[in-house]
């Protein structure tokens, strides 16, 4: 409980700075600067650097995929319906699509399944829900705030935005290196590094959040819809696949179907944010997601458990 209990204390410490305007105006651009650029590729590298790849990996890695490609097209589909903007489609996409399967996950996992479970846990989170933000993530962040440009432009502006994203540069670089030991100084760089990612993500959503009931009743009908997919349909989607249409057991994969229940990923609202994509909105479903979680998570971790 300690790891949650920091989450949403280190979300309520943004808020109030924001409230007593502690910080300068704008801080929350620069924290999600060095989150990008520094946080994030820092701990791609220590992490994707030597994990196991073979076919027990498959379903722990996929889930991430098809829960972020289901959840854009479910977003996608009820915002044409519902004239939403790209940006709203955008923000909702990035953060009910992307899955929090490490600073929520990890301790979330750790406490249900115990800590032999946090290999698989790593595995929907670097190769999957990670590898999603820095490719697809970026790709529909940019096609969303992309709206006055061509097609042909928008689509090479989104490649070169995707080739260009540190973090898919350190993945990269982690890869072609996976053979190969990290120096000591090397590997306590990048912890030291790493270990700035989550409070400094959560204190930029935190310094955005702003829970107006004005405000809050406008993007209600947003937040329902990103939700509900987010915490219910998107893992019953994997669920249903898994269990059902694969024939699939273990448990790696309910501890896959489980990352899929985490509630809306910090890097997807700090993304958006990035592209100021509905800051607001994305910022909402991070804030009240987390919370509320922690309800359906340990639902779907029962309803396993009597599945099986």
């Amino acid at each position: 409980m300690g790891q949650f209990a920091f989450i949403l204390f280190t979300l309520g410490i943004g808020a109030l700075l924001r409230r007593t305007r502690t910080l300068p105006s704008g801080t929350h651009r620069v924290l999600n600067a060095v989150v990008v650029n520094l946080s994030l590729p820092a701990f791609t590298l220590l992490h994707l650097h030597r994990l196991p790849f073979d076919s027990q990996a498959l379903f722990p890695i996929a889930m991430a995929w098809i829960l972020f490609l289901s959840g854009a097209g479910f977003i996608f589909l009820l915002g044409r319906a519902r004239d939403w903007s790209p940006q709203t489609m955008g923000a909702l996409i990035l953060t009910g699509g992307l899955a929090n399967t490490s600073f929520v996950g990890f301790p979330m996992l750790e406490a249900l399944f115990g800590p032999e479970a946090l290999s698989v846990g790593v595995l929907t989170d670097q190769p999957g829900s990670f590898l999603v933000l820095s490719t697809l993530g970026v790709g529909v962040a940019s096609l969303a705030a992309s709206t006055e440009l061509s097609l042909s432009q928008t689509l090479r502006q989104t490649l070169r935005r995707v080739l260009s994203f540190p973090a898919f540069h350190a993945m990269v670089a982690a890869l072609a290196l996976s053979r190969y030991d990290y120096p000591e100084a090397i590997s306590i760089t990048l912890e030291r590094f790493s270990v700035t990612l989550v409070p400094l993500a959560l204190l930029s959503v935190g310094l955005q959040l702003e829970i107006n009931g004005a405000r809050l009743k406008f993007h209600t009908p947003r937040i329902v819809a990103g939700l509900l997919f987010k915490l219910v349909l998107g893992p019953a989607l994997i669920a249903l696949l898994y269990l059902r249409a694969f024939g699939a057991q273990g448990t790696e994969i309910s501890i896959s179907i489980i990352q899929a229940a985490m509630p809306p990923m910090i890097m997807g609202a700090v993304l958006a944010n990035d592209y100021d994509l509905e800051p607001e909105l994305a910022n909402l479903m991070v804030g009240i997601g987390i919370p509320i979680s922690f309800l359906t998570v340990p639902a779907w971790y029962w309803l396993l458990q009597r599945l099986n």
